[in-house]
C-alpha cells in the first residue's frame, strides 16, 4: 500500500506577508526626532511636514532673457522702442515708462507697467534702442508671484525621504534646517558554518564547501542605503545556543535585527527555535520566487520592550529579493512612510517563459534593451548573483503565467524599489 504524500505546507500570498509585515512594523514605529541643517537631510525622512515660508517665486519675474515692454506699445512686427533702463536678476528696476522697453534678464522682477517679456532672440538691438520682431501677448515668459508655490502651502508631508530636488525644494521655500526622524537601526548577521569572509580567507584556505559571504556585503549596503545605522554582528555558527546569544545581543539598542540564512527547515537552520526561545515568530513561507522561506518575528530585550526580526533566506538572490519587498516594507513602516509597492511600468517582452511556477508569484531579473523592451537574464536561479547586477528590475509574474515575445508585462525597477 503506497503511503500518501503528506500536504505541502500552506503558503502565504505577497501581498498578505506585506499587510502583515506594515502592520507589524508601523505597531513598533520610531520615536523621537531631530533637527538637521538642510544641507545634511539628504536621505532622511521627514518628521514634520514643511511649510513655505514665502512665494515662489516673491514676484513676477521674467522666464526669458529680453525685454520688458507694454503688449500696448507694439502694435506690430517690427515696432521700435528706446530702451529705458537695465535690470539683472537680484535688481528691482523702476516702473516702465509708456513707449519703453527695458533690457532684463531670467529671473529679473518684471518691472511695474510691463506685461509682457519678449526673448532676445525675437528682438534686435538698434541704435537707442530695440526693434521687436513679434506682436507679444499678455503675460507672455513672465513667471507670477507665487506660481510655484503659494506661501503656507505644505510642500513635502510627514513622511517623505529627502531627496537631491526635496532639499533643493525645501531651500526655495526658506526651510534651512528640517525636523527629520532619527535613522533606524538594524542589527545585521548571517547564519552559517559554510561561510568564509574575502580577504580573511584566500580562495586556496578556503575548506571544501565553504563559501564566500556575499550577503553581508549586499544586505548592508541594502540597509545603509536605505538610511539605516547598522551594527554589523558578522557570521554566527549554526549553533542553537550561538544563535540565541547573536539574537540577545542584536536586540539591545537596535530596531530591527535582520538575517539572511538559516530560515528554512533544516536541521542545523536554528533560527526558527532561536527567535521562537528569545522572542515570538509570526510568519515562514510566502509564495513567491525567489524567496520562499521568510522569518518575522521579534526578540525581547533586557528591558521587557521588543526588537522587530526579519529572518532572509540565504540564497544570495532570494535575500535581495526579498529584502526589496519584505525588508523595503518593514523598513518604510517603521518610518511611517506608505508602504506600497512602487506602480509598475507596463513593458514589452522580448522573451519567452513557457515553464511556470504554478504557487508562487514570480520575481524575475531583466533589463530594457534599446528598443525599450524587457529583456530576461538567461540564469533566474537564486543563487546567480550576476543576474541582480546586470538586471534593472524585475517582473512581477502572476502564479502560472507564461511568456511570449509581444507580452506586456509589469515592470519594477531596481531603482524605484531601492528608493
Amino acid at each position: 500500500m503506497t503511503t500518501p504524500a503528506p500536504d505541502r505546507p500552506a503558503m502565504l500570498s505577497l501581498d498578505e506577508a506585506l499587510s502583515r509585515l506594515a502592520a507589524g512594523a508601523r505597531a513598533a514605529a520610531l520615536s523621537g526626532s531631530e533637527t538637521v541643517p538642510t544641507l545634511e537631510a539628504l536621505g532622511r525622512v521627514l518628521a514634520e511636514e514643511v511649510r513655505s515660508l514665502v512665494n515662489v517665486p516673491p514676484g513676477d519675474n521674467s522666464a526669458m532673457d529680453g525685454y520688458a515692454v507694454r503688449v500696448a506699445d507694439v502694435p506690430a512686427a517690427g515696432t521700435v522702442l528706446p530702451v529705458s533702463q537695465r535690470i539683472p536678476a537680484g535688481s528691482v528696476g523702476a516702473p516702465l515708462q509708456p513707449g519703453t522697453a527695458a533690457r532684463i534678464f531670467t529671473g529679473a522682477q518684471v518691472p511695474a507697467g510691463a506685461d509682457a517679456v519678449v526673448m532676445q532672440e525675437q528682438c534686435e538691438a538698434v541704435e537707442g534702442g530695440v526693434r521687436i520682431k513679434v506682436v507679444p501677448e499678455p503675460g507672455q515668459s513672465i513667471r507670477r508671484r507665487g506660481e510655484d508655490v503659494s506661501r503656507g502651502a505644505v510642500v513635502l508631508t510627514r513622511g517623505t525621504r529627502l531627496t537631491p530636488q526635496g532639499l533643493g525644494l525645501a531651500a526655495s521655500v526658506g526651510a534651512g534646517r528640517l525636523s527629520v526622524l532619527r535613522r533606524p537601526r538594524v542589527a545585521l548577521f548571517s547564519t552559517g558554518d559554510e561561510l568564509a569572509m574575502p580577504g580573511d580567507t584566500p580562495p586556496d584556505a578556503m575548506k571544501p564547501g565553504a563559501i564566500y559571504n556575499s550577503n553581508r556585503f549586499m544586505l548592508r549596503g541594502l540597509l545603509q542605503a536605505a538610511g539605516c545605522e547598522v551594527t554589523d554582528l558578522g557570521i554566527v555558527p549554526d549553533q542553537l545556543e550561538a544563535t540565541r546569544q547573536a539574537l540577545r545581543q542584536a536586540a539591545e539598542g537596535n530596531d530591527l535585527i535582520v538575517t539572511s540564512g538559516g530560515v528554512s527547515v533544516g536541521e542545523e537552520d536554528h533560527l526558527k527555535p532561536a527567535v521562537q526561545a528569545e522572542g515570538q515568530l509570526d510568519l515562514w513561507q510566502i509564495a513567491i520566487k525567489p524567496g520562499k522561506p521568510l522569518a518575522f518575528g521579534s526578540v525581547r530585550r533586557g528591558d521587557g520592550s521588543q526588537a522587530l526580526f526579519l529572518g532572509l533566506p540565504g540564497n544570495p538572490v532570494s535575500s535581495f529579493v526579498t529584502f526589496l519587498l519584505a525588508g523595503r516594507t518593514v523598513l518604510r513602516a517603521l518610518q511611517g512612510m506608505d508602504t506600497a509597492l512602487p506602480k509598475a511600468l507596463p513593458l514589452r517582452a522580448a522573451f519567452e517563459l513557457k515553464k511556470a511556477d504554478p504557487r508562487r508569484r514570480e520575481f524575475l531579473r531583466v533589463r530594457l534593451n534599446e528598443e525599450g523592451a524587457l529583456e530576461l537574464f538567461p540564469n533566474q536561479s537564486s543563487g546567480v548573483l550576476t543576474s541582480a547586477v546586470w538586471a534593472d528590475g524585475l517582473v512581477d509574474l502572476a502564479a502560472g503565467h507564461t511568456v511570449s515575445v509581444g507580452d506586456v508585462l509589469p515592470f519594477l525597477p531596481l531603482a524605484q524599489l531601492l528608493a
